[in-house]
């Protein structure tokens, strides 16, 4: 019997005890190239940035998340909030491919202090809102606290068609299905994987755009228009974070 490729939009594996289950929705990724070596300079020791055709990519990628425990009730004014994320895309030592945060603005200070704590991530304690007009989105986000304070992003995008599964290419799972996020804590590099059904694509182009936080992670500022994708939502279910290790 032949061999049956794996699925590029699908997980590699299921979460089966997660500690958090995630829902993302009203999500859009705007990714830009980079010169690979520009990114390199923000990864921690043991990460490698991954790339595609020569480039590094680094996405704004602005949503709504709710969040609930795998036991007891959600909490609607602590883990219901707009967030907003900078990121790009790493291989560990063992080749394990994934996201790196640059930055992460959330609306819920209680969600940035116990992801700061928790997963170690570098969230931010912003004011943002999302709305929905007819096809247009719009996101708005102003940094409160850590620094730099004021840092701020505006986005509107216009939505077009779905994306047929035949329509998404090798680039297009690249950038969307990633499975591992990547952290530091102690010194050593950790991880958690995701798992969630493929992300219902939709084509959009941007209408909006005055973004300071990928400067505001240290990065120039991105050239040229970039690759716009929108997805409705996905439920998520996510481990804990563990220590870096051979598969």
């Amino acid at each position: 019997m032949p061999d049956i490729a794996p699925d590029p939009a699908r997980s590699p594996g299921y979460v089966d005890r997660p500690i958090m289950r995630n829902r993302w929705e009203l999500l859009t990724f705007l990714h830009w190239r980079y010169d690979a070596a520009v990114v390199q300079q923000l990864l921690p020791p043991g990460l490698t940035v991954d790339t595609f055709d020569g480039s590094a990519w680094v996405a704004l990628v602005p949503f709504y998340m709710r969040i609930s425990l795998p036991v007891g009730p959600s909490l609607p004014w602590a883990s219901r909030f707009c967030e907003t994320n900078v990121r790009t895309y790493v291989r560990d030592e063992f080749g394990r491919p994934g996201v790196w945060f640059l930055s992460l603005d959330a609306s819920r200070l209680g969600a940035v202090v116990t992801a700061r704590t928790t997963y170690r991530l570098p969230y931010f304690w912003s004011k943002m809102r999302i709305g929905v007009r007819g096809d247009l989105v719009a996101y708005s986000c102003v940094r409160r606290w850590p620094g730099p304070r004021g840092a701020s992003s505006r986005v509107v995008v216009r939505l077009g068609e779905p994306y047929a599964t035949s329509d998404l290419g090798p680039l297009d799972h690249f950038l969307t299905a990633r499975w591992s996020v990547f952290s530091v804590t102690g010194g050593r590099a950790t991880f958690a994987q995701a798992w969630h059904d493929p992300w219902p694509l939709r084509r959009a182009t941007v209408v909006t755009l005055d973004d300071q936080l990928i400067t505001a992670a240290g990065l120039p500022a991105p050239q040229g228009d970039p690759l716009v994708h929108y997805s409705t939502a996905v439920d998520v279910r996510l481990s804990g974070p563990q220590p870096v290790a051979a598969p």
